[in-house]
């Protein structure tokens, strides 16, 4: 492993290890994301990207050929210091992986051969590559440093709530916006997460699609700017009692409850 590639300043520490990875195998080993998935703690979307990256900068080429049966499939190559074929052949030769099956239609004999469609990543079942989406051509998730920053761990925590919410990662970028705008309006995470476990239907088959609902349909409104004013009552002023002179609290001047209550029972007795 070169310096190249060790100190390279536009790759991703992700596209830096898969790389090492990829050069430490024999020809022929499998590359695809669903195996590289199996082999690392990373997702499949931050493979595909760091995948991506050394298509990018030429560590990474793929090949569509075609087969003697006529089938048209990708082989991918990988380059242990791109651009050196040139000046030294022997050591910049491609080691060559599996090929991946990508069905196209077969043409005619009169008819030119169509263009072979953009092959996606290598997967461990190759016959499924065209039913299955592939996660590079996928839309690029929200940007992190736009959210809250309590966004991801708090949608990936719903499972500790309930075992039947437990979302994907590409569930939980999809939701991440709707949370964040939750977060942004002061609602504090613990009655967020309330609010998206409470009283689930049963049976529960998309919880996504639940929590997404939840997400628009219950989202309270911002704060107003400047929260009303509301006056305080003051209490009633000082009065000085004219029959006992204590000291009570009245609106007016008078007398106090206990000698109010002395006068009306000595006019009853009378």
């Amino acid at each position: 492993m070169g310096n190249h590639l060790a100190q390279h300043a536009q790759l991703s520490a992700t596209a830096i290890g898969v790389a090492l990875y990829i050069q430490s195998l024999p020809d022929g080993a499998s590359v695809g994301i669903k195996a590289l998935a199996a082999r690392f703690p990373e997702g499949e979307i931050r493979l595909a990207s760091a995948l991506r990256e050394l298509e990018q900068y030429g560590y990474v080429e793929r090949r569509v050929v075609r087969l003697d049966s006529g089938r048209m499939v990708t082989q991918t190559y990988y380059y242990e210091q791109p651009g050196a074929e040139a000046e030294e052949p022997a050591q910049a030769r491609p080691r060559r992986v599996r090929p991946v099956a990508v069905p196209v239609p077969v043409p005619e004999p009169e008819q030119a051969p169509e263009p072979a469609p953009e092959a996606a990543w290598e997967a461990e079942e190759p016959d499924r590559e065209a039913e299955e989406p592939d996660p590079v051509a996928e839309e690029p998730g929200p940007d992190p440093v736009a959210l809250h920053p309590a966004t991801f761990d708090l949608l990936a925590g719903l499972r500790g709530l309930d075992p039947r919410l437990l979302l994907s990662e590409r569930d939980i970028l999809r939701l991440a916006p709707g949370l964040s705008a939750w977060l942004e309006r002061g609602i504090a995470p613990d009655v967020i997460a309330r609010k998206l476990s409470a009283d689930l239907p049963e049976p529960l088959r998309n919880p996504a699609a639940i929590v997404g609902y939840r997400l628009t349909a219950l989202l309270p409104p911002p704060l107003p700017a400047d929260p009303p004013v509301v006056p305080s009552a003051r209490p009633d002023p000082f009065q000085t009692c004219d029959g006992c002179e204590r000291v009570f609290r009245s609106k007016k001047p008078g007398r106090c409850l206990d000698c109010r209550r002395r006068e009306a029972a000595n006019s009853a007795a009378a």
